[in-house]
């Protein structure tokens, strides 16, 4: 019996669809996993295909060409962990394992370097598309060191979406450089998303009907707001909920769930001093969402959401579409800035042109926003923020408008729009020469003599202010 060419660990959701992604494109597949159920379905989703399914992880290794190409898609964490310790001793010179999970980039660094010395290849891969992109084509930012990337580069440029610029996975940069982008990545993901739950609340406290919410994502996606998640969020207002014949979406309790990245994106982001405050309030909305008891209690006390001061809905969706365009551009402004600033830091290599190029396809922050912004990064090798370019300043001093506008409504009428207000504040710190800042140094100093600069001098300074 012929071997196979390419072995995975994890058979759920994920691993299942890339497998039969895989085998689609003519490359032999054996998967793994421990439970049998997911075996079983494996094997008869499979059937007809280059699929077989191994019972063990030495039946797995032993069924694979060599050098062997193993991937793990199982949850991140303690499980990667103990998966390695019995897979490692199996494997031989030269095979290359892949952790395609949401590993933290710490772990990731962690591994990497335990088998540097070994032998054995190992990469952190970021992968984004959810079930849809996984068996039609995700996009994959993986890192490590070009040779292990070479040795898989066929395969996943061969199952990778593809868009006009090629297929949508490129070597990301060095280490754990992969999972730091696909945190990344995440990160903006929390924000967009966010931003677009308080588009939501704001037409619907203004009697907006969900039918007409519908049809307005559904045009914005036609537009500059073109994205995946446009796309979906019209189509949620599409589904029926079986059990009431409701809108599904008016079903569904108001709390907000999260698995880490978010957290870790804001976490690395304090850690390197970069400010990322609409991530960071996107995190934090999705914590308050989830202390909905003590929010019903509290809107009892204080009257919350009657205020009466209803906008003229065509000025207010006309509102909405420029405020989302201008969150939209600082959260892909803030993760970016973060993504350059942890590659000097770490010594990453990351190309911020080449990770926009292929977010452009197959994952969840696609939209055509990256072709402008991608446009800016190759103009301008040195770009830090892309509040700084000059594609940028003329779109972005427009849309600013609708944001305060935005604000402004959202606070009348007791609707928070957390991320919004971050976008605001986060653009006009960035573009303010003198911040009141010079005020909190003199604080220091007077009560820990923490020292000061000077406007008209170098070096730091001291002053007894008693």
């Amino acid at each position: 019996m012929s071997k196979s060419q390419f072995g995975m660990i994890g058979l759920g959701t994920m691993g299942r669809n890339l497998v039969l992604n895989i085998a689609d494109h003519g490359f032999a597949v054996c998967g793994y996993d421990r439970d049998t159920a997911q075996q079983q379905r494996m094997i008869s989703e499979g059937e007809g295909k280059a699929v077989s399914v191994a019972t063990s992880l030495s039946e797995l290794v032993n069924n694979l060409e060599k050098p062997a190409r193993i991937m793990l898609l199982v949850p991140a964490g303690k499980i990667v962990d103990a998966v390695l310790a019995d897979l490692v001793p199996l494997l031989q010179k030269d095979d290359i394992v892949i952790d395609g999970g949401n590993s933290h980039f710490t772990d990731t660094n962690r591994r990497y370097t335990e088998l540097q010395n070994s032998g054995i290849h190992f990469m952190g891969m970021g992968v984004s598309g959810g079930e849809e992109g996984a068996r039609l084509g995700p996009s994959m930012m993986p890192g490590s060191n070009l040779p292990s990337f070479n040795a898989v580069k066929n395969i996943l440029e061969s199952i990778a979406a593809k868009t006009d610029e090629g297929p949508c996975v490129a070597f990301v940069g060095n280490g754990a450089a992969g999972h730091y982008t696909k945190m990344v990545h995440n990160g903006i993901e929390y924000a967009m998303m966010q931003l677009i739950s308080e588009v939501y609340g704001i037409l619907k406290y203004n009697g907006i009907s969900n039918d007409e919410v519908q049809k307005i994502f559904t045009e914005w996606n036609g537009g500059e707001l073109q994205s995946f998640l446009m796309e979906i969020t019209g189509d949620i207002f599409l589904k029926k909920d079986d059990r009431t014949n409701n809108l599904l979406v008016d079903m569904i309790l108001d709390k907000a769930k999260q698995k880490g990245t978010g957290m870790w994106t804001s976490q690395s982001a304090m850690d390197l001093n970069v400010p990322i405050p609409t991530i960071d309030a996107a995190v934090s909305m999705r914590y308050l969402s989830a202390i909905k008891e003590g929010r019903v209690a509290a809107a009892k006390k204080y009257n919350s959401g009657n205020n009466n001061n209803i906008v003229d809905k065509t000025e207010l969706i006309s509102i909405c579409k420029g405020a989302l365009q201008f969150g939209w551009l600082l959260s892909y402004a803030q993760g970016l800035d973060l993504l350059q600033q942890a590659s000097k830091t770490y010594n990453y290599g990351v190309d911020i042109a080449e990770v926009l190029r292929i977010w452009k396809g197959g994952c969840i922050i696609r939209s055509a926003m990256l072709n402008d912004l991608r446009k800016a990064y190759l103009r301008d090798v040195g770009l830090t923020n892309i509040i700084q370019s000059d594609l940028f300043v003329s779109r972005l001093s427009e849309l600013r408008n609708a944001a305060v506008e935005l604000c402004s409504i959202a606070m009348k009428a007791s609707e928070p729009v957390a991320a919004f207000a971050a976008s605001l504040n986060y653009f006009d710190a960035n573009i303010t020469a003198q911040l009141p800042a010079n005020l909190i140094q003199a604080q220091r100093d007077l009560f820990g003599a923490h020292t000061y600069e000077r406007i008209d001098a170098t070096g730091s300074f001291h002053t007894d202010w008693k």
